[in-house]
């Protein structure tokens, strides 16, 4: 019985989830010694490894950054760190000196570096033939007063809301993405700074950041939302590749639509979306056609979707609705006048026709109008006519090929690109609309960094902690999807499944379909070696073979550097 006692004594069992899983990952990546290299410092607890911790927090579930000590106390800091180190050596004084060290290096710099190294760890599976941009604001209870007094530092102001909350103060996340949606390029901006001034900052630097991988300028293809299309936008693009869309505001853009309408010379096109129980997915045409702008001539990809957009559809039954109404005015007005020839009503009558309130006409025709004398008509005989009069009666008919005809062009819109059609960076119509519609993965981060699961309200009041946050969830952001990008790239490659939702296989699993397999698991400690209290299922083992981790790398047995007895100072700085 004494050695049972004398067993348990020594054993560390703890709670381990998913958290094994991305501690491997972040370091197959680099992810702590690409911090310490940037921002070397004295600390007992070096900034690599604080990093490490936030990112394993934030990928947990998150909690504010004044519990970041308790959520150490509540892992295997030895297994998941691969030090030693008291949770209270990560109190307050410890974090905070860490984000000022990493904001004085700056922070979109760091990210850039973490980016660039996690991208080399798998050469061969980054697609960097385009890059996706946008940007997205973050709203913030509280007036946040630190934040607007230097110039220089971020500012979190009132600004145009995307998240429709223009009572909210805010700030922006901007991110540059390659293969659909793993930043590469991010950080925080003003919030009140406009999408056209970041895309502007972003496409002077662009040759330069994707030169370090190797990629000259017409190597890659830059795509953005409309906000990229400026002259000054365009001038800065150089010789780089884009795709964005043409904003209406452009007289251009209405140009070109009804030019395409008109031609009729559509391609069908097939999109990769699936159809589901509650959406069915859009068909489209395409039509190819030049736009002019700031005396320079573009590729203009009108694109037909028969999912009309809600708002264009509305502000298209509000005209018709304001076109039958003129119609109906002129009519009533016409039915009042009375002629005293009928060539005379004839006229009126074909004016009235040649005046089109644009979807809709009045046909009318000339009928006479008798006036009698007053009294009693004679009997048995014809009554008479005092006086014979001309007035136009009719109704309003619709314009039907004029409707048909806006109602096309209401469900089009426009890509406005400078990619050959020939030659090794040819695009197709079908190709540029591809690569649009893959913006939607950059969309998909911005649900990340807004999703409650992951992202609480911002605990923090300085602009510079703010920024150095934003590093937190971008790297948390590059981990998560990059984990999900490989499993999927294996998948594809040994054309293999892993278990999915409601026991179905599946060829595209999620990180977090991934962290749900890993629910209960626990890991015990003994004299510094690690084992799971209950092996890795069958289901388990397959998302480790797919993240191309191996068991011993949970466990840390492959990791000789790893000193299990090294002690820091418990006061942490």
């Amino acid at each position: 019985m004494n050695d049972v006692k004398a067993m348990l004594n020594k054993m560390n069992i703890t709670q381990a989830g998913h958290l094994p899983v991305v501690a491997a990952f972040c370091r197959k990546i680099g992810l702590a010694d690409t911090v310490n290299s940037a921002v070397p410092t004295e600390m007992a607890v070096d900034v690599g490894t604080v990093v490490k911790l936030m990112v394993l927090d934030t990928l947990s579930g998150r909690s504010p950054l004044y519990r970041l000590e308790r959520f150490a106390r509540s892992v295997d800091r030895s297994l998941l760190l691969g030090k030693n180190i008291p949770a209270q050596a990560f109190n307050d004084t410890t974090l905070g000196r860490a984000m000022d060290a990493i904001y004085a290096v700056g922070t979109e710099k760091l990210f850039s570096q973490v980016a660039f190294r996690a991208a080399r760890a798998f050469p061969n599976d980054m697609d960097m033939a385009h890059v996706h941009f946008d940007t997205t604001s973050v709203s913030v209870w509280g007036d946040y007063p630190l934040c607007n007094e230097q110039q220089g530092q971020l500012q979190v102001v009132n600004g145009h809301s995307k998240d429709h909350r223009p009572d909210l103060r805010q700030f922006l996340v901007k991110m540059l993405c390659i293969h659909h949606n793993i930043p590469v390029v991010g950080g925080c901006e003003n919030g009140n700074t406009s999408d056209k001034t970041i895309n502007n900052a972003v496409l002077t630097n662009l040759s330069k950041y994707m030169a370090k991988h190797g990629l000259c300028e017409g190597a890659f293809v830059y795509i953005a939302d409309s906000a990229m299309v400026t002259p000054n936008n365009l001038e800065a693009l150089g010789d780089n590749l884009f795709i964005s869309r043409l904003p209406f505001t452009y007289k251009e853009t209405k140009r070109v639509v009804l030019d395409a309408v008109r031609e009729g010379k559509w391609i069908k096109v097939k999109t990769k979306t699936p159809s589901s129980q509650r959406r069915k997915a859009a068909r489209y045409r395409v039509c190819d056609m030049r736009v002019t702008l700031s005396q320079k001539s573009y590729r203009a990809v009108v694109v037909h979707s028969d999912a009309h957009d809600k708002r264009r559809q509305k502000k298209l039954t509000r005209r018709l609705r304001e076109s039958r109404e003129n119609a109906m005015g002129l009519l009533n007005k016409a039915r009042k006048v009375e002629y005293f020839c009928r060539e005379d009503a004839k006229a009126a009558a074909e004016k009235l026709h040649s005046e089109k309130p644009a979807y809709h006409s009045c046909q009318c025709r000339v009928e006479e109008k008798l006036t009698y004398p007053k009294g009693r008509p004679p009997k048995n005989k014809e009554r008479k006519v005092s006086k014979v009069r001309y007035i136009l009666v009719g109704e309003v008919v619709k314009r039907l090929d004029e409707i048909k005809r806006i109602r096309e062009a209401s469900g089009c819109f426009v890509l406005l690109t400078n990619t050959p059609i020939e030659g090794e960076m040819a695009h197709s119509p079908q190709d540029v609309l591809t690569a649009y519609k893959e913006q939607h993965g950059i969309e998909r981060n911005f649900g990340f960094l807004k999703d409650p699961l992951f992202v609480n309200d911002m605990f923090v009041k300085r602009p510079d902690r703010i920024e150095v946050l934003g590093f937190i969830l971008l790297s948390s952001l590059l981990v998560w999807n990059l984990m999900e990008h490989v499993m999927r790239q294996y998948l594809k490659r040994t054309d293999s499944v892993v278990p999915g939702w409601d026991h179905k296989v599946t060829q595209t699993p999620t990180s977090f379909m991934m962290t749900t397999k890993f629910k209960g698991v626990l890991v015990v400690e003994v004299d510094g070696e690690w084992r799971f209290t209950v092996p890795l299922t069958s289901e388990q083992r397959q998302y480790v073979q797919a993240l191309r981790l191996t068991e011993d790398s949970l466990l840390r047995k492959d990791q000789t550097e790893f000193t299990r007895h090294q002690k820091l100072p418990s006061e942490g700085l």
